[in-house]
């Protein structure tokens, strides 16, 4: 026979990286936890809608307590949700989520995947989903991540008769009923066969029901599991580990305490064998599921009449050697079981999986396992890293590799390559660190370190994924470094990502990830100008040199600002220009004789998270809007973030943001409106105290404007926002197209500065409005009503009321989406609103 290789292996090892983060320090008895998960061969793919939705207790069971391979698969982002730490919305959100998720999956120990969908806001059905949604494109996503993930079981978080109450939630259960039968049909998506997986069919599709507030989907009929155990090697009860876990849905305020006890889950099965105790019933869960296909083949092979598989090796067994570990598990001396290790590794790979097809799946996952094992077991520390967070193309860049063997196990070689840079390590000496530095030349046709999903524009509420390696994916591939070890003969292969290694004063230690950059960035100063009269408006761009370069071409769409010269920058070195805007979208680009630059750098830091770096095409799009804004002078509360006030200064407000310090009533003297920012109220707790204050400056004549709070158990409203009483619903407008319609046209909301009529409702984005006000006191006038398809009107979007001299408004409208959009009638209506009279 010939002897197996080990490529394959490199590339599993690689596939389970994930973004930097400080190293993780595991304890013998989570290595112990690890070891009898190499018994377990089972998969369970978890399927619903958005960052936030997964049964976090559940993951947390099945992928601990199990120790089922368990994954899930989110079919977006969350790039259309609401934000309680800051202003990033739509994709920047959706980085936010992205790494909230991982953060999530790296506690309670299940894989993260996504469809190529863009959540586009709330959707009250799945029609209205599925309309917006590609949904072949969403279709064929999810029978590519079961045909690669290959699962037992799927479960779904909702069901398809629209209890889950959002039409995302509905359109995500429906997808995976249908994608549970087209991954086992050949004729469907027959273009992913040549990319590497095959047809797949899951045993079952559950649903795991659920009591969420009035909305009780559990029955006594139903399959129960009780996940509230405690796990006394990881010192945690499954309701703790989920507890840390959800907590990392912090854009979403989804803190939650740790549940303690007995907790049982329910599930309804909605297509193949319905399980009668446990989940997996009638699914073997261990290295026997193989023996029969195994028998087969190697009969085939050897051409053996009456003998059974595992009497060509009968010494070993899979099992039993995974059992000998469990037994003989020093956990003072981890680093015992590395030959053990070592043996089960060869077993596995250098004799079977060459032939035992049903096995090289589940062989390739158990490589993984075992390899990682053996990194752990012996207190190998291996590491890439550079003293910068950005390389940039066609430049030069510092590397630092790092290799320290912590045990008492030979190792006979060890080195790392990076980029075709080897290097190899004296192992002579125990516990020492080892260090290599090197110098490394980026090729100029590196590509730039985007998030894959971004590299397209959004086409029929999907991203546009080019490639089948990454769909599916979390995060784009990381630049790694390969470390080879040779212990006993047996080659290893570690997968380490390159990360920025800095020290911070008061956090510590800290890891990031690198961003490769281009050589040049064209950034200009606005991305969104509102024209307001027939003189052109400006803009400044600043071109910064991230090397030594010269630029022979610098336009704006295609006219040419150099004019028959030539731009050199020094490394780190910026240059402005002052741009005149015609109307419409400008495009800068730049170039270094063929090669041309277009793009600038943002970035989101939060420290919860990894950095997110990702790139902005060097364009701006200049709109003309008809606004009378009458007067300027504007207080502004900020809440849990918006880019409203950046709006209004630009149509020409004067506006001031307001602190607690500030809220005196002298000093709100000098204003002729306040705003307050999306959920000030739930997040300023502050509020109360000023409220008293805030009354008076509406009795001696001013204008207070409050935009949408919530009330629930995220944002739960503790604190009165008008002179009169109403509540805060749920109710809300999702089709930015409803018709709008004016109770009371006469009202100055609607005619001063501007005349507003129904031109101004048009070209909205993702929604009308949210949370609208309910239970409304006389005293407040309403103003508009509106509703979705087959809905009643509802008129609690804006409700204003006289108080002493001046007016209070609150509204639900989308203005804080719409402002930032450029939306002309948004701008005029805002206008009006602080203006009232």
């Amino acid at each position: 026979m010939k002897k197996y290789t080990l490529g394959l292996i490199c590339l599993i090892v690689a596939s389970f990286q994930m973004n930097a983060q400080k190293p993780i320090i595991y304890t013998s008895s989570e290595i112990l936890s690890q070891i009898k998960k190499l018994s377990i061969i089972g998969s369970v793919l978890y399927i619903a809608a958005h960052p936030d939705d997964e049964n976090t207790k559940l993951l947390a069971y099945l992928s601990n307590e199990k120790k089922y391979r368990t994954g899930y698969l989110s079919l977006t982002r969350g790039d259309g949700g609401q934000n309680l730490i800051g202003d990033e919305q739509g994709v920047e959100l959706g980085l936010i989520r992205t790494q909230e998720l991982l953060a999530a999956r790296r506690i309670d120990g299940a894989e993260q995947f996504f469809s190529s969908a863009f959540d586009f806001g709330y959707s009250k059905n799945p029609e209205e989903a599925l309309s917006i949604w590609n949904h072949d494109q969403l279709l064929s996503d999810v029978v590519w991540v079961i045909r690669k993930f290959r699962p037992d079981i799927i479960i779904c978080r909702f069901p398809t008769t629209g209890e889950g109450g959002h039409g995302q939630h509905t359109a995500s259960a429906i997808l995976a009923e249908e994608a549970f039968d087209a991954a086992a049909d050949t004729t469907k998506f027959k273009e992913q066969f040549l990319q590497g997986v095959s047809v797949w069919q899951a045993k079952r599709l559950l649903w795991n029901t659920f009591n969420f507030g009035t909305v009780n989907t559990q029955k006594e009929d139903q399959i129960k599991i009780d996940i509230g155990t405690f796990n006394p090697l990881l010192g945690k009860g499954y309701g703790e580990i989920a507890a840390e876990s959800r907590s990392q849905h912090k854009s979403q305020g989804f803190g939650v305490s740790a549940q303690r006890g007995s907790s049982i889950e329910y599930f309804k099965t909605i297509k193949g064998t319905s399980p009668v105790n446990e989940l997996f019933d009638g699914i073997q869960s261990n290295w026997n599921r193989f023996l029969k296909d195994s028998t087969r083949l190697i009969k085939d092979i050897f051409d053996l009449e009456d003998k059974s598989p595992w009497q060509l090796f009968p010494s070993q067994n899979i099992q039993n050697r995974i059992d000998s570990l469990v037994i003989k598990f020093n956990p003072e001396k981890p680093y015992e079981s590395i030959n053990q290790l070592l043996s089960l590794y060869n077993l596995l790979f250098n004799q079977q999986a060459k032939f035992l097809s049903p096995l090289s799946v589940w062989s390739n996952i158990k490589c993984h396992e075992i390899a990682s094992l053996i990194e752990k077991c012996g207190g190998f520390y291996m590491e890439a890293t550079t003293t910068t967070p950005k390389i940039v193309i066609g430049d030069s860049v510092y590397l630092n590799y790092s290799f320290i063997n912590r045990s008492n196990i030979k190792i006979d070689k060890a080195d790392v390559n990076f980029n075709g840079h080897k290097y190899i390590f004296d192992i002579s000496k125990y516990n020492q660190s080892i260090n290599k530095m090197d110098t490394l030349f980026v090729d100029s046709n590196e590509k730039i370190a985007q998030p894959y999903w971004l590299n397209n524009k959004i086409k029929n509420g999907c991203y546009q994924i080019a490639s089948y390696n990454d769909l599916g994916n979390p995060e784009s591939e990381m630049k790694c470094a390969s470390f080879y070890l040779n212990i006993s003969g047996t080659p290893l292969f570690y997968e380490k990502n390159l990360n920025y290694k800095y020290t911070d004063p008061i956090k510590g230690e800290i890891y990031q990830p690198v961003t490769y950059i281009p050589a040049v960035y064209l950034e200009p100063n606005q991305s969104l100008v509102i024209k307001k009269g027939s003189q052109k408006p400006s803009i400044t761009l600043t071109i910064t040199a991230n090397r030594n370069i010269t630029l022979r071409s610098f336009k704006a769409n295609d006219k040419e600002l150099l004019l028959n010269t030539m731009l050199k920058l020094r490394k780190n070195e910026k240059k402005e220009f002052r741009v005149l805007l015609e109307d419409g979208l400008t495009k800068f680009s730049a170039f270094e004789d063929s090669t041309q630059f277009d793009q600038y750098v943002k970035e989101i830091n939060y420290d919860h998270i990894p950095s997110i770096t990702y790139f902005k095409d060097a364009e701006v799009n200049c709109k003309y809007i008809k606004v009378n804004i009458g007067k300027k002078k504007i207080g502004y509360i900020e809440g849990a973030g918006d880019k409203v006030d950046e709006s209004l200064s630009q149509i020409g407000y004067d506006v001031v943001l307001l602190k607690k310090e500030n809220i005196t009533t002298e000093y709100l003297k000098q204003f002729n409106a306040i705003v307050t920012g999306i959920r000030a109220y739930n997040t300023n707790d502050w509020m109360n105290e000023v409220y008293d204050i805030l009354m008076n400056y509406i009795k001696q004549g001013g204008i207070l404007l409050a935009q949408y709070n919530t009330n629930n158990q995220i944002g739960p409203l503790k604190v009165k926002i008008g002179p009169y009483p109403f509540n805060i619903s749920r109710n809300r407008v999702t089709d930015e197209k409803a018709n709008v319609k004016i109770l009371n046209e006469k009202a100055s909301i609607f005619n001063y500065p501007n005349k507003i009529d129904n031109s101004d409702f048009e070209d909205w984005v993702q929604e009308r409005s949210i949370y609208h006000a309910t239970d409304i006191d006389s005293h407040y006038e309403k103003l508009i009503s509106m509703h979705d398809s087959n809905e009643k009107d509802d008129d609690g979007s804006i409700i204003m009321a006289k108080f002493g001299r001046g007016k209070f408004i609150y509204t639900g409208l989308s203005l804080f989406r719409q402002l930032p959009s450029g939306v002309s009638g948004a701008y005029r209506l805002f206008a009006n609103l602080i203006n009232a009279e």
